[in-house]
């Protein structure tokens, strides 16, 4: 992993801390895999969110390293969707009924959810709601989705079953780009999902955009913008792109020149703050460095960045990933196809969903570390006081040296201080890559070092 205190820009997107990469085996700790009903015994549970992950994709773009494969033959999907009940039964046994047990929010990610027909995504809902209790017509419910699989049938299932939001990886409207970036489709193809989409009067359209593809200019990434912009999206997140190992660009050689080019860099800076200015002056508000959302839109809880900051995530599936306040755990991880295939065959063949397999118990620093971390890297910041509430301290106290080389490096916004916010200055959202990486543990990024790649 790159070095805690360099000054690159673009070193870890952090959407999730600690990362699956510094996750153990649970069975070789003492006492083995933690029961799910000993985990949970004590949990605060009137406000969870839920997550059901679908790891099937029509296509694996050249970016990906998501836990995902690419189609599903031999009835992979039914045996999925067996297992995920399974799953589903076993967790809900596990939360018990000694307190009400209510969720908040609920998503469907993957991989790719609408790779499932219509029949099988009602039988997703069906699972969340008949076997969790999730009422999905009554709390946010995110869902993602890629121009190949929006469509009508099973739009019109996502829309009667409640779905609030939905996201759709568009990454380029530039043909050219799209197949730089091994994502091959046609930009009719985006335009007519993106209707199908509005037709369906889901209250938040998301669209996903990525910066610095190979042969990427201010210009292209403008017309894409403009594209993404004639459809009024509630939502949009601008991606940089990134050439991780095993993915298919890395597998194309660019990931070791990737990970040492400065002048690669700088683009993607430009890239970004073109993308961010031209948002900005387009009605749209900066949430975090990637979120932008347009100044009017409606607010559905559950659909920004930061999100599970006090714990309480059910994740159901092979790749999803739950929260208690003391652990987090999930199951095995990786990037190569082999690899991926072999863990979601075991996943369906299991019939015992009671325990957890591999995770991370997080102790009163690392709770510290992501609650720092999770907060600042939004634009709104974190309120000091809610820290103290929680902590009984200050984040100067627990971060001093972070703190400070942060604010020698113009990342820090003091204004804020009068207002009783920890809050990035704009470079600092230029620049939340690096800084987040930077609040990383010692303890996890050694575990992150020591993972082998498979």
């Amino acid at each position: 992993m790159t070095s805690p205190h360099t000054t690159r820009p673009y070193q870890s997107y952090v959407y999730a801390y600690p990362h699956k990469t510094a996750y153990e085996r649970l069975s070789g700790r003492p006492g083995g895999r933690p029961a799910l009903r000993d985990l949970w015994a004590g949990e605060s549970k009137d406000a969870l969110s839920l997550y059901l992950h679908i790891p099937f994709c029509e296509v694996r773009c050249g970016f990906c390293n998501l836990f995902t494969r690419i189609g599903a033959p031999d009835e992979l999907t039914t045996r999925y969707l067996d297992a995920l009940d399974r799953q589903a039964t076993a967790v809900r046994d596990a939360l018990g009924d000694g307190e009400p047990v209510r969720f908040a929010a609920a998503a469907f990610g993957g991989g790719t959810p609408t790779f499932l027909t219509a029949g099988e995504l009602e039988r997703l809902c069906d699972i969340a709601e008949k076997r969790m209790g999730a009422g999905l017509r009554s709390v946010p419910l995110s869902v993602e989705t890629s121009p190949s699989t929006a469509t009508a049938d099973r739009l019109a299932v996502l829309a009667d079953r409640g779905t609030t939001r939905i996201s759709i990886g568009v990454q380029s409207f530039v043909e050219a780009e799209a197949r730089a970036a091994v994502r091959p489709q046609r930009r009719a193809d985006v335009e007519t999902a993106l209707g199908l989409i509005r037709d369906t009067r889901i209250p938040v359209l998301n669209i996903d955009l990525i910066y610095g593809i190979d042969g990427q200019t201010e210009r292209s990434w403008r017309t894409s913008l403009d594209a993404a912009l004639r459809w009024r999206p509630e939502e949009l997140y601008l991606y940089p792109l990134y050439v991780r190992p095993l993915t298919g660009l890395g597998r194309l050689g660019a990931a070791e020149e990737a990970s040492v080019d400065a002048a690669w860099d700088e683009q993607r800076l430009r890239l970004y703050r073109a993308g961010r200015d031209h948002l900005l002056a387009h009605g749209y508000e900066q949430v975090s460095m990637r979120m932008f959302r347009r100044a009017d839109a409606p607010r559905t809880d559950g659909s920004d960045d930061y999100a599970c900051q006090t714990d309480g995530m059910i994740g159901l599936g092979c790749g999803a990933r739950s929260y208690t306040s003391r652990l987090h755990y999930s199951f095995d991880y990786a990037v190569e196809m082999r690899e991926v295939r072999a863990i979601i065959d075991g996943y369906t063949a299991t019939e015992d969903f009671s325990h957890a397999e591999v995770g991370r118990f997080t102790d009163g620093d690392e709770a510290r570390r992501r609650h720092l971390l999770q907060s600042v890297l939004q634009a709104e910041g974190l309120r000091v006081s809610e820290y103290r509430e929680r902590f009984g301290t200050d984040p100067d106290e627990d971060f001093p040296e972070e703190l400070a080389r942060f604010e020698a490096r113009g990342w820090l916004d003091r204004d804020g201080v009068a207002a009783g916010l920890l809050r990035l200055s704009p470079e600092g959202l230029a620049h939340s890559d690096a800084l987040g990486p930077d609040l990383f543990s010692p303890a996890v990024r050694a575990a992150m070092a020591a993972y082998e790649l498979k």
